[in-house]
C-alpha cells in the first residue's frame, strides 16, 4: 500500500500543476490517472493543439503544456499510478481515506483531490458485432506500451492527431502499419498529415482511405479484419492488432458513486477552497461545479492553488501555515 498526503484523481494539467503548489508547501502527491501517461486529454486527444489563454505564453501546443508542468513538478518527485481507475474509497477511524484502483492498487491519504478533468476518459468503439471477443486478444483501444507492438503487423483506424501520431511513432517499430480512415482528408495537424503521406510514398506504411473496418475474424484471437471501401468494395487484410482510435468520451465513472453532490456531471464544491460534502475530498479543474464556474485550465490551476492552502490544515493540524512567495523562498530550499 502507497502512503502519501495528498491523493490526486487526474494527471492532466490541474492535477499536475496541484502536485507543483503541494510541493511548495512541503506535502507529496501520488497521482491516479486511468490513461496511460499524464496530460489528460491534452495528451491524449490533441496534443499538437495550440492553446493561447496560459500566461506568460501567447501560444503553447497542449503536449509542450504538459511537458512543462512535468518539468516544474520534477523536484517534488510525486508518486505516478497510470492506466489504472479509482474505483472505491473507504473512509478510516482515524479520518484517513484508502482509494483503490480497478487493478487492486492502494493508496491512503488524509486529503483527495478529484482533478478528473471530464471524468474518466473511456474509448469510443467502433459498432462492430463481436467486438468485445477480441478486446485485449489484438484490439487494443489505448497504446499503453510503444513495444507490445515490435516486429507486429498492426491496423489503425482514425482520422485525428492520436491515430496519426501513433501511425508515424509505429511505423518504427511494427512490422507493419496500415492506416484506415473513412474520409479523404484528415482532422488532424498538418504536419502529421504530411508525415503520414511521406511514410505511405515510400512505402514505410500502408493507407486505406475512404474506407471503414465492417468486421472482425479469428478463433481464439484477432486474425484478420473486413475493410468496406467506398468503390472497391469488401476486401480482408490480415493482422496481429486492431487499434481502433476513435476518441475519448468522457463520464463520471465510479466518482458518481462516491456519495458526493453532484449536479449535472459535475462535482458540487464550495468556493472557499473547493472542497466537496464531504470534509477531505477536494474537487478542481473541469470536473466540479460551482455558480460562475468557467471551465478554463486557468481556473484550474487558480482552484489548485486555494485547495492545497486548505488541504495542508488536514495534513498538519498542528502547524501554522505560513504563506510565501515563491520570489521570495524559491523553491530548491524548500
Amino acid at each position: 500500500m502507497f502512503e502519501t498526503d495528498i491523493i490526486i484523481i487526474g494527471a492532466g494539467p490541474t492535477g499536475l500543476f496541484t502536485v507543483f503548489e503541494a510541493g511548495l508547501l512541503k506535502l507529496r502527491c501520488h497521482l491516479v490517472d486511468y490513461l496511460p501517461q499524464p496530460g489528460g486529454q491534452l495528451t491524449e486527444i490533441y496534443p499538437k493543439k495550440p492553446i493561447y489563454d496560459i500566461p506568460g505564453y501567447p501560444t503553447v501546443l497542449a503536449g509542450e503544456l504538459v511537458d512543462n508542468l512535468m518539468k516544474q513538478i520534477e523536484p517534488f518527485k510525486p508518486q505516478f499510478t497510470l492506466g489504472e481507475r479509482a474505483e472505491t474509497i473507504t473512509k478510516q477511524e482515524d479520518g484517513k481515506f484508502i482509494l483503490e484502483t480497478d487493478k487492486g492498487t492502494k493508496i491512503i491519504a488524509p486529503v483527495i483531490a478529484i482533478a478528473g478533468g471530464l471524468g474518466v476518459f473511456e474509448p469510443r468503439k467502433p459498432p462492430l458485432d463481436n467486438i468485445e471477443k477480441y478486446e485485449d486478444k489484438g484490439i487494443e483501444y489505448i497504446i499503453k506500451d510503444p513495444e507490445f507492438y515490435r516486429n507486429k503487423n498492426v491496423i489503425i483506424a482514425g482520422g485525428g492527431d492520436s491515430a496519426l501520431d501513433w501511425t508515424i511513432f509505429l511505423a518504427n517499430v511494427a512490422k507493419k502499419v496500415t492506416l484506415v480512415h473513412r474520409r479523404n482528408e484528415f482532422r488532424g495537424a498538418l504536419d502529421s498529415v504530411e508525415k503520414v503521406q511521406e511514410l505511405f510514398e515510400s512505402g514505410k506504411i500502408d493507407l486505406i482511405k475512404e474506407s471503414q473496418i465492417i468486421g472482425l475474424n479469428g478463433d481464439d484471437k484477432l486474425e484478420s479484419v473486413e475493410i468496406q471501401h467506398d468503390t472497391k468494395g469488401n476486401f480482408l487484410v490480415d493482422t496481429d492488432h486492431f487499434i481502433p482510435l476513435f476518441g475519448l468520451s468522457p463520464k463520471l465513472g465510479p466518482i458518481g458513486n462516491w456519495n458526493l453532490e453532484i449536479d449535472k456531471n459535475a462535482i458540487v464544491v464550495n468556493t472557499f477552497d473547493y472542497q466537496t460534502n464531504i470534509p477531505g475530498i477536494y474537487a478542481i479543474g473541469d470536473i466540479n461545479t460551482y455558480p460562475g464556474k468557467l471551465k478554463l485550465i486557468l481556473c484550474g490551476f487558480h482552484e489548485a492553488t486555494l485547495m492545497c492552502q486548505s488541504a495542508f490544515k488536514i495534513v498538519h493540524p498542528d502547524k501554522k501555515l505560513s504563506f510565501k512567495y515563491t520570489t521570495v523562498s524559491g523553491i530548491d530550499g524548500l
